[in-house]
């Protein structure tokens, strides 16, 4: 059984996945230069405080089917891309590293590496093996790439989507 890290590796250097301790623990944060970091979930951090010197995203998405990750994922691609490009290290953490923050690495590379779906997860899984997104995420990244990366309230994939699960009483 293989032990089960709190942070993985995404991109050498540069792009991290990990649990809500990676992010609470000044040693990793400060041993991988991380610089900026999105949170996904409610679960205060440290490095929310400004004064902590980290650039932090919060994506205050649960861990549910179908909870709305779709329309924050190209915030989340911009904040990653920029810290990219700005030289900077990005660590991206839910609570247990899994599904919520899996599945918004996964949008990144699709975004950054015009990889489709399957390919993107498959990379998160080779990178951290316990990855297992929400087959409602797994959806919402689908819709994702079929609006070109960019979901918003007025987008007809998006809305055609919202409308369903709102029929269904969620």
């Amino acid at each position: 059984m293989a032990t089960w890290r709190n942070i993985n590796t995404i991109i050498e250097g540069r792009l991290f996945l990990g649990t809500i301790d990676a992010a609470k623990s000044s040693r990793i944060l400060t041993e991988r230069r991380v610089t900026h970091i999105v949170s996904v979930g409610a679960e205060p951090i440290p490095a929310e405080n400004p004064a902590s010197g980290y650039k932090h995203l919060r994506i205050p998405v649960e861990d549910v089917d179908y909870a709305d990750l779709l329309i924050w994922l190209p915030t989340a691609c911009r904040f990653i891309h920029e810290a990219m490009t700005r030289g900077g290290v990005c660590l991206v953490h839910c609570v247990q590293g899994i599904s919520r923050s899996a599945a918004v690495v996964a949008a990144y590379l699709m975004f950054s590496q015009r990889v489709g779906v399957t390919r993107a997860i498959e990379m998160v899984r080779q990178a951290r093996e316990q990855v297992w997104i929400l087959p409602g995420f797994q959806e919402q990244l689908v819709l994702f790439e079929l609006c070109q990366y960019n979901p918003h309230e007025n987008e007809g994939i998006y809305r055609k989507w919202r409308n369903k699960l709102q029929n269904h009483g969620h």
